[in-house]
């Protein structure tokens, strides 16, 4: 079967992660860059990158690449594309788009071109001058970066971080692609004691039993390009069996939440048992201050507030006080916090983080600090 070029996108400072990612999962990597994963794969391999990467906010079906300076160009070199291959006649499509640093600067006039000559190159395959658009959706985006025009269709459909698990969601909720994130620059095993003692809804903690259980994100959710006629039915079929398959409920997992707010416990449970790790973690109502460790080693992960508002300041220094306290001698426990303070490691005194790495929660900038324990004996 033809290979095609998919993209996975991916968040500022995640490239990596996607990279490796779609490195295990079997694909061959093209190009990584900014923002996205490019790699190779065949039509009906779509639906195993949809249901597997935990890092990465979509699939994009790249159409092709090109050099844009006017709108003369990216009408003919858009309509040149062998758009009848994936819409269907009956396909409902939109445009979305973005420009940057680009000689065609208008977004809403490039989505208006590409539509256009999208529409354009559909009646002369189909040869027909009415659409009913009652078919499957397509998202087609046109994006520009340095007068590059890439031409894609977006197998997703909602951000992949989007697992159909969290029906209970605190405020500024951590998203799930990054809380994945977090996990695997962790270098947690199922072997290991996990604790994250502001779990708030628990995303971080029910992306690790994920992991551990090797169960599959989107296992549980729904796709764009499901309907599609270019991809097999049964090559969906085939791909959420396996993934069912290869679930481990083996062993017992060490995991452990906390947190001082009782409707934040509650909802981690919901939400835990939404995603079918509710027997694999367990949920406290404490207070960070109070936490006690009496393991040798293990792993923290943990995106404290940010104390946003200046009154949150003094709590939030406290908060950072009692972490210090809890693990400034306990040498074996891997230490990771996500925040957008850079005042942590002021508090955290223990050693100087082994590694920050810049990431965005949402448009916010945050820090990853990274404090490796000893490794376990």
């Amino acid at each position: 079967m033809e290979k095609l070029s998919l993209i996975a996108t991916a968040s500022f400072g995640m490239e990596a992660i996607v990279k490796r990612e779609v490195q295990m999962l079997g694909f061959d990597v093209l190009i990584v860059s900014n923002g996205k994963v490019e790699f190779a794969a065949t039509p009906d391999e779509i639906p195993r990158a949809n249901l597997w990467l935990r890092a990465a906010d979509r699939v994009l079906l790249k159409m092709g690449e090109f050099k844009a300076l006017t709108f003369d160009e990216l009408f003919e070199q858009t309509k040149a594309l062998p758009w009848e291959n994936w819409i269907t006649q009956d396909g409902k499509f939109t445009v979305t788009g973005s420009a940057v640093r680009s000689t065609l600067g208008s977004v809403r006039a490039c989505q208006a071109i590409t539509k256009k000559a999208v529409v354009e190159r559909l009646k002369e395959g189909y040869e027909t001058e009415w659409f009913d658009e009652t078919g499957p959706e397509f998202t087609i985006k046109v994006s520009l970066l340095k007068d590059i025009a890439t031409l894609t269709i977006d197998t997703s459909g909602s951000g992949l971080h989007k697992r159909g698990y969290r029906t209970q969601a605190g405020e500024a909720a951590l998203k799930e692609t990054l809380a994945a994130a977090l996990v695997q620059l962790s270098f947690y095993t199922k072997e290991r004691l996990l604790i994250d003692p502001m779990c708030g809804s628990g995303t971080i903690l029910i992306e690790a039993a994920l992991m551990a259980r090797n169960i599959a994100p989107g296992l549980n959710r729904k796709f764009a390009s499901e309907r599609w006629p270019g991809i097999s039915r049964t090559a969906w079929v085939s791909a959420r069996n396996a993934a069912r398959k290869a679930i481990n409920r083996e062993g017992e997992l060490q995991i452990v939440g906390y947190d001082i707010d009782e409707e934040a416990i509650r909802a981690s449970k919901i939400n835990a048992k939404n995603a079918g790790v509710g027997k694999d973690i367990r949920f406290e109502k404490k207070d960070v201050k109070d936490l006690w460790i009496d393991k040798p080693d293990g792993i923290i992960i943990s995106n404290p507030p940010y104390g946003v508002k200046m009154g949150e300041f003094q709590e939030l220094n406290q908060i950072y006080i009692s972490i210090h306290k809890t693990f400034k001698k306990k040498k074996g426990w891997s230490v990771y916090i996500l925040t957008a303070d850079k005042k942590f490691p002021d508090y955290f005194k223990r050693a100087q983080p082994d590694r920050v790495r810049k990431l965005f929660n949402a448009n916010l900038e945050v820090n990853y600090y990274q404090y490796f324990g000893e490794r376990p004996k």
